[in-house]
């Protein structure tokens, strides 16, 4: 079982940044990160694997950076120049096996972290 803690939320204005962290219990995963906004599906937003391979979304790509610290076991979201639709509940998760931005392939959930973004 990976237990997983985000933090790092909060309110900022269009252009502004935040930085996101995941402590987990456990690194050794694919790590990602999604968002659901109300009404809508969560969705994936960034990926990293074991050798630290990254995947995004094509909405936040040239904005938003993962990246991960194993020893002391935290996931990052670096995100750049937010927009009001960046506005979302923010989870990390983790996947046992082979996975990118699909929620379906992930086992391990955080509570998530709210980020809202007013224009």
């Amino acid at each position: 079982q990976v237990q997983l803690a985000e933090s790092g939320g909060g309110s900022v204005q269009a252009g502004g940044s935040l930085r996101l962290s995941c402590a987990s219990s456990e690194i050794n995963y694919r790590m990602g990160w999604f968002r659901q906004a109300p009404g809508n599906e969560r969705v994936g937003v960034a990926s990293i694997g074991f050798f630290g391979v990254t995947n995004y979304a094509d909405s936040v790509k040239g904005r938003f950076t993962i990246s991960k610290d194993k020893a002391k076991k935290t996931l990052y979201l670096q995100m750049n120049n937010l927009k009001p639709d960046d506005t979302a509940i923010y989870y990390c998760a983790a996947a046992r096996g082979p996975a990118e931005l699909a929620p379906k392939d992930y086992h391990y959930w955080g509570q998530g972290t709210q980020v809202t973004v007013s224009s």
